[in-house]
């Protein structure tokens, strides 16, 4: 099939193309490399540079003529969202809507995107499913939570098929400093090269994290299943920031200098998500646990220092 997958030089975004190349897709990525990585992208893959916000992209995306659109681009860090809301808004929104109208012109079956644990905010019912919708402590969250609706109005008038998948914090190999699972590469690239780290706030504050070939997975099921709607893609387990620095000292065999700062304006103290609505419509599950995980990251940083 022709697929084409936005933000396919970033992190989620390049390892899922290599999933589809991996599966005999034919595939066109599109990147402005504003964060993304040439590099990444998987070389029997086409590859457009463009920002998801320019007018020609519904020509280009209509000249591919993709059955599938796998729109990964977007703005991700949360303290951007916060210093500069109006930039998260126009990636986003306006850059969403771009590809939404695209879709609907070059008659895409379905398309697949993130949206984010950040919607739930600071919700005290744990685990978070997805018949719940807190207040957003970010901006970035704001703007996923809208990014939901666009789908559904758009499904609802235009008849676009489309998943919303709702990820805990990912990570893994090629992910950069920013994005919700952003602690853990930061960590890693900074214990292989023998820096210091610093936790913000006690780090006690608990993430649900799941690695990037687990994510891969889920929206590799929602191409292959006839389903729409938003699910959550998580391990349902919780970990403290504290236990992570702990891993990593067993992985590493080294001490980590650690300090602790003031947390950060937007931070979520406690998030965890339900992932039952997954198993049950499209079988996901995940297979990697934390500690194997970890072990993967720090390697890449390690090889890649």
């Amino acid at each position: 099939m022709n697929i084409c997958v936005t933000g396919g030089a970033g992190f989620i975004g390049s390892h899922l193309v290599d999933r589809l190349i991996h599966d005999g897709h034919t595939v066109l990525v599109i990147d402005n490399l504003s964060s993304g990585n040439k590099e990444f992208v998987n070389p029997k893959a086409q590859f457009i540079e463009m920002d998801i916000r320019d007018s020609n992209l519904s020509s280009i995306i209509c000249e591919f003529k993709p059955e599938y659109i796998f729109h990964e681009a977007a703005q991700t860090e949360v303290s951007v969202s916060m210093n500069n809301p109006k930039l998260d808004c126009d990636v986003n929104l306006m850059g969403l809507i771009n590809v939404l109208n695209a879709a609907v012109t070059c008659g895409v079956k379905k398309l697949l995107m993130p949206s984010s644990a950040a919607i739930y905010g600071d919700l005290d019912t744990l685990p978070l499913d997805e018949s719940m919708v807190g207040i957003p402590t970010s901006c970035y969250g704001l703007t996923k939570l809208t990014t939901e609706h666009y789908l559904r109005i758009y499904h609802e008038a235009f008849g676009l098929n489309y998943i919303c998948y709702r990820y805990s914090n990912v990570y893994g190999p090629r992910q950069g400093n920013g994005g919700e699972g952003g602690v853990i590469s930061t960590f890693a690239k900074a214990i292989a090269n023998g820096l210091p780290i610093t936790v913000y706030g006690d780090g006690d504050q608990t993430r649900d994290f799941i690695y990037v070939d687990d994510v891969v997975e889920a929206n590799i099921l929602g191409l292959e299943n006839n389903v729409t709607g938003i699910y959550n893609i998580s391990t349902n387990i919780a970990s403290s920031i504290n236990s992570i620095i702990n891993e990593f000292k067993c992985i590493s065999n080294s001490k980590i200098d650690v300090s602790y700062a003031c947390e950060r304006i937007g931070d979520i103290r406690h998030s965890r998500l339900d992932n039952k609505k997954a198993q049950q419509d499209f079988s996901f599950k995940t297979t990697f646990n934390l500690r194997d995980g970890l072990y993967k990251t720090y390697e890449y940083f390690k090889a890649n220092k």
